[in-house]
C-alpha cells in the first residue's frame, strides 16, 4: 500500500497535462470520506472558483502544447492539489508521515471543517508554492507578475475577513466574515480576477491598460481597502500561517514577489475620488 504522499503524487501526475482532469480531481477531493457527513461540499465553491479562473485563462495547459500554459501557475495549482489529495488520503487511513505543515492544515480542515480552517489550509498551500517557485515566477512577464502579486494579496485579504475582521474591514468587522465565507458566492470576488484580465495567456499588452480597465467593486476593493493594509496584512498572514517567509514578500507597502520594489508606481496610482472616500470610511 502506498503512503498518503505517494498516492497523492500519483493522482496529481495522472492529470498533470489535463486541465479538465485537474478540475475533476479537485472536485472529487471535496466529497465526504466514507462514513462522514457531507460537511465539505459547501467549501468546494471557493476552491472551484479559483481554479476555474485558471482554466479559463488556459494557465494550466501543458507547457509544450499548441497553447502553452504557465509553468508557474501549473506548479502552484499542483501544490494545492497534492496537499489536498494527501490530506484526504491520510484521513482515509493511508500511512506515512504528513509531508508538510500545509498538508497537516488540510487534514485539520477535513476532520473539523470551518471557514477559518479552510482558509488556513488553502492559503498555506498557495503561499508555500509561491515561496517554492519564485524562479518560475521570475520568468513571467511584468504584467503577469503584477497580477500574481495581486492574487496573493487578495487571498490573504479574503482570509483576514474571516479570521481578522477588524484588520480587514475596520468598524464594519461584524459583517466581514459573511463577505468571505468560502461557502458563499461572494468569495469569488476575492479569489478571481476574471473581471480584470482577459481569458488568455500570456498577456501581451501594457500593464497600465489592464489596471485602468478595472472598474467597480474590484477597483474599490484593491485600492480603497486592501492596498492601504498591505504591510499589516502580510505581517498577519505570516503569523497566522506560521510562515515567516511571507514577510519578505512585501516592502514598504509594495508587493515584492518576483517584483522590483523600485517599480512602485503600479501599486500606488493616484486614487480617484471614490477610492479616497472608501479609505476615509474604512481607515486602517
Amino acid at each position: 500500500m502506498p503512503t498518503a504522499a505517494a498516492f497523492a503524487a500519483e493522482q496529481v501526475a495522472a492529470v498533470r497535462d489535463e486541465p479538465a482532469g485537474r478540475l475533476a480531481l479537485l472536485e472529487s477531493l471535496y466529497q465526504a470520506p466514507p462514513g462522514r457527513p457531507e460537511l465539505h461540499l459547501p467549501y468546494r465553491r471557493a476552491a472551484m472558483a479559483f481554479m476555474g479562473w485558471q482554466l479559463r485563462r488556459r494557465l494550466l495547459n501543458a507547457v509544450d502544447g499548441d497553447q502553452p500554459g504557465s509553468a508557474w501557475w501549473r506548479a502552484v495549482n499542483e501544490r494545492l492539489l497534492r496537499d489536498t489529495a494527501e490530506a484526504r488520503a491520510h484521513v482515509l487511513g493511508l500511512g506515512g508521515e504528513v509531508s508538510s505543515p500545509s498538508v497537516a492544515l488540510s487534514v485539520s480542515f477535513i476532520r473539523r471543517p470551518s471557514a477559518r480552517v479552510w482558509y488556513r489550509a488553502h492559503n498555506a498551500a498557495i503561499a508555500a508554492a509561491y515561496l517554492e517557485h519564485r524562479a518560475l515566477a521570475e520568468a513571467e512577464s511584468r504584467v503577469e507578475r503584477f497580477f500574481i502579486n495581486l492574487v496573493l494579496a487578495r487571498v490573504f485579504y479574503a482570509h483576514a475577513l474571516v479570521a481578522a475582521p477588524r484588520l480587514a474591514l475596520s468598524w464594519l468587522s461584524p459583517i466581514a466574515p459573511l463577505l468571505s465565507d468560502p461557502r458563499l458566492g461572494m468569495t469569488g470576488i476575492f479569489l478571481s480576477l476574471s473581471r480584470v484580465l482577459p481569458a488568455r495567456y500570456p498577456l501581451r499588452d501594457d500593464l497600465q491598460r489592464y489596471i485602468s480597465e478595472e472598474r467597480g467593486v474590484g477597483r474599490l476593493l484593491d485600492l480603497g481597502v486592501i492596498q492601504p493594509r498591505f504591510d499589516a496584512l502580510y505581517t498577519w498572514s505570516a503569523a497566522e500561517l506560521s510562515m515567516p517567509g511571507i514577510g519578505d514578500l512585501i516592502r514598504d507597502g509594495v508587493p515584492a514577489y518576483a517584483w522590483d520594489t523600485a517599480d512602485a508606481e503600479p501599486w500606488n496610482p493616484a486614487p480617484p475620488i471614490a477610492v479616497r472616500a472608501v479609505r476615509r470610511v474604512l481607515p486602517c
